[in-house]
């Protein structure tokens, strides 16, 4: 599938025509890497940086730059230059980083999760997290216009939705396929969860704060109702003292005067 790239009027341009520092280092890896598969494979098994079914612990980082033919790593760096120039312009190459390792190395897991102990299983190539930055730039710039064949515009936000779409349809049964989607549609999800942890996390705490201050007021106007009544019930048996005096009182009513007179008391101080 090719692809061109444009912004709508009043998106921010498109600026895909430099390379980035962590662009620039990761496409410099990828490719190093393959060409020195490519010509010294018989020096070197790089495949040994793939992610198998039984890991060592370096697997999960590393697979992520080995890539299996030059299509493979071509549309994989490309799509990486494309859309993550402007994602590192904007975050920054630190939080770019950060998301492109928890993308890429969170999808491997995934995988590895599915396939623990399969031995004819491994795993290449960075399409976890080349698809999580497209699933990025698909929430910051819903609106920009990809032209499939350079003819036909597609909103990025159904681009993306029609890539997820295929990629759960096809990790349902991909057993005859050598394409991992599962690690496309993790890769999707782990960055979605990236990108809005945060903003659920704040929610969640307004959300709990919102309900502990609810309970405190309704306790408080719990304990004003009551006050209020025991008042009332005191002030009934005050009127009846001061009309016919204190011995005019039954046992239980001074029992009463003095039990709701020391509580009131006890209320008013705490208040």
């Amino acid at each position: 599938m090719r692809y061109q790239f444009q912004s709508e009027q009043g998106d921010y341009s498109f600026n895909s025509q430099r390379f980035t520092s962590v662009i620039k280092a990761l496409i410099s890896i990828n490719a190093a890497l393959f060409l020195l598969r490519y010509f010294m494979v018989d020096q070197f098994d790089l495949l040994n940086l793939g992610l198998s079914s039984s890991p060592k612990l370096w697997q999960p980082l590393t697979y992520m730059f080995i890539h299996g033919d030059f299509f493979h790593i071509f549309m994989n760096m490309f799509v990486l230059w494309m859309f993550g120039t402007e994602m590192e312009s904007i975050w920054g190459s630190k939080k770019f980083l950060q998301y492109y390792l928890v993308t890429g190395v969170g999808s491997g897991l995934v995988w590895l999760f599915f396939n623990y102990g399969n031995t004819f299983s491994i795993l290449i190539g960075a399409s976890g997290a080349i698809y999580g930055i497209l699933l990025a730039y698909g929430l910051m710039f819903p609106n920009r216009k990809v032209l499939i064949y350079f003819l036909f515009p597609v909103k990025i936000k159904y681009f993306v939705t029609f890539l997820a779409a295929i990629a759960f349809i096809s990790s349902i049964d991909s057993s005859s396929s050598n394409i991992s989607h599962l690690t496309h549609l993790s890769g999707m999800v782990i960055g979605f969860l990236f990108l809005k942890l945060p903003k659920i996390k704040y929610r969640t705490a307004l959300l709990i704060n919102y309900k502990i201050a609810e309970s405190r007021e309704r306790k408080s106007q719990k304990k004003k109702a009551g006050i209020i009544s025991l008042q009332k019930k005191v002030d009934r048996l005050l009127d009846k003292v001061s009309e016919d005096g204190f011995d005019a009182l039954s046992e239980d009513e001074k029992d009463q005067l003095y039990t709701y007179s020391k509580r009131l008391g006890r209320d008013v101080k705490k208040d």
